[in-house]
């Protein structure tokens, strides 16, 4: 394979080709153009400077993937006769050079970038460059510039993705095929982006960066705008007064809500639920930031970190074949951080910030990972009887029966875990079996024309056992 040269001819007109260029183009054994429909390749012919353009494959091909890799094939066969120089308006752009580097090493002539034009005619900050066939828009903080808008069918594809994140009456500017170094754009609506006339590689739509009150979708980032004009000095009053403490019962209670939301399979409602949680991860970020506590850095740096760390057979050499291995592997990576060198270090390890039933069920699984344990839930069942006789003796003697309880409790726990039950699940939906019953006899006492303060609890349990016996929703 002979030497690959990248020259970039800038952005299409000649009074962006720089003399670097200019000279390698001067010397080149063999030149081809990705495109001659530009000012620059006019003025490449009337410097007598000959070349062939790859322009007569762009019609050959159906699709951009097919186009790219025909030009790539087209170029490595050059490359095997002599010395290959390849102009393209700017290499760091273009996808036929990303992919030619794949199977070639190339040397890159920078040149003028492609959104200069766009960028001195219509002058925006902190803008985002993106070419229309490679589109990928993750977030909407800055402005847009979209190159090579070359085609009504991609610029409907285009559309497509934006219109997941703008409204369709969304002005932006559009830059009609030009070929001078002069550029100028026409205020449009998004919806109208792909109905113009014409369209060329020189082509370029700008979306301007949208007032938050206006925006369609937001993403990560925009939470944590929005968080900190709500902590900043003309902010919310509440919001300013929150710190770590204070936010604590809430983190806890949207947690809840979306596991309430999960078990409800309604997903419009799990996001919602997710929104709140995540809410609460950068309320605390900016806080940290506040008081010197953390940073929204230092959140995702150990998330990532850990996920990375304890997935060694993905990112390391650890070998897990099921998912029980990866779990197996999990524990024993977690002891390694934590420096637990015997399993009661392990049990103390559970978090006491957990809710008590789920606490307990994990204490026993780590329990297990020894093997103290049951084999069998009846023979942990047994251990609930014998439980909830201890408790009995000690309402019989008149003495609190508080430890008995916590242990007739953490058995009920290990009944369920064996069994395969969680058991906050199986608590809840036992509340909520309660709640339906407790509503169908006080709907049949009142159809009666009774009140529940009328009525004794022995009268109750009349209709508590015709409760069970209606179908229940």
């Amino acid at each position: 394979m002979n030497r690959i040269t990248v020259v970039s001819l800038g952005p299409g007109s000649r009074e962006y080709l720089t003399l670097g260029a200019l000279s390698r183009l001067e010397k080149a054994e063999k030149l081809v153009l990705r495109t001659k429909q530009c000012d620059a390749a006019e003025y490449l012919c009337e410097k007598g400077i000959s070349f062939e353009s790859l322009d007569h494959l762009h019609e050959a091909c159906e699709d951009f993937d097919e186009l790219i890799a025909s030009c790539v094939s087209h170029l490595l066969k050059a490359a095997e006769e002599c010395d290959l120089c390849y102009a393209v308006l700017d290499a760091t752009a273009d996808e036929t050079v990303r992919e030619l580097m794949e199977h070639a090493p190339v040397d890159i002539i920078p040149g003028m970038p492609l959104s200069a034009p766009f960028l001195s005619a219509a002058p925006q900050e902190k803008i985002e460059i993106q070419t229309a066939s490679s589109l990928e828009i993750t977030g909407t903080q800055n402005p847009l510039l979209i190159l090579e808008c070359d085609s009504k069918m991609l610029m409907g594809d285009c559309k497509l993705q934006l219109l997941k994140w703008f409204d369709p009456d969304q002005p932006v500017y559009f830059f009609a095929p030009a070929k001078g170094d002069q550029r100028s754009y026409q205020v449009i609506s998004l919806s109208d982006v792909d109905r113009q006339p014409r369209y060329d590689h020189t082509c370029a739509v700008l979306i301007p960066s949208v007032s938050l009150i206006f925006r369609k979708r937001f993403d990560f980032y925009d939470l944590v705008r929005v968080m900190a004009i709500l902590r900043g000095e003309n902010g919310c009053p509440w919001d300013k007064e929150q710190n770590h403490q204070s936010l604590r019962k809430y983190l806890i209670e949207e947690a809840y809500e979306t596991a309430a939301a999960i078990d409800e399979a309604d997903w419009d409602h799990v996001a919602d639920e997710l929104g709140d949680v995540m809410l609460q991860v950068v309320f605390h970020a900016h806080v940290g930031e506040q008081y010197g506590t953390m940073e929204l850095s230092d959140i995702t740096t150990y998330i990532c970190r850990k996920m990375i760390d304890r997935h060694r057979h993905i990112f390391g050499t650890d070998k897990c074949e099921t998912a029980e291995d990866v779990l197996i592997n999990w524990e024993k990576i977690k002891k390694e951080e934590r420096g637990f060198k015997t399993q009661s270090d392990v049990l103390n390890g559970v978090s006491r910030g957990l809710p008590p039933l789920m606490r307990a069920g994990k204490v026993q699984k780590k329990a297990r990972d020894v093997g103290f344990d049951w084999d069998d839930p009846k023979d942990a069942l047994k251990k609930v009887h014998e439980e909830a006789d201890e408790v009995l003796e000690e309402l019989k003697a008149g003495r609190d029966p508080g430890e008995e309880l916590g242990d007739l409790f953490f058995a009920c726990v290990n009944v369920a875990r064996l069994s395969g039950v969680e058991a906050e699940t199986a608590l809840q939906q036992a509340t909520e079996k309660f709640i339906r019953r407790f509503t169908a006899m006080e709907n049949a006492i009142l159809r009666d024309g009774k009140r529940l303060e009328g009525l004794t609890l022995s009268e109750m349990d009349v209709y508590w056992e015709g409760s069970k016996q209606r179908p229940q929703g």
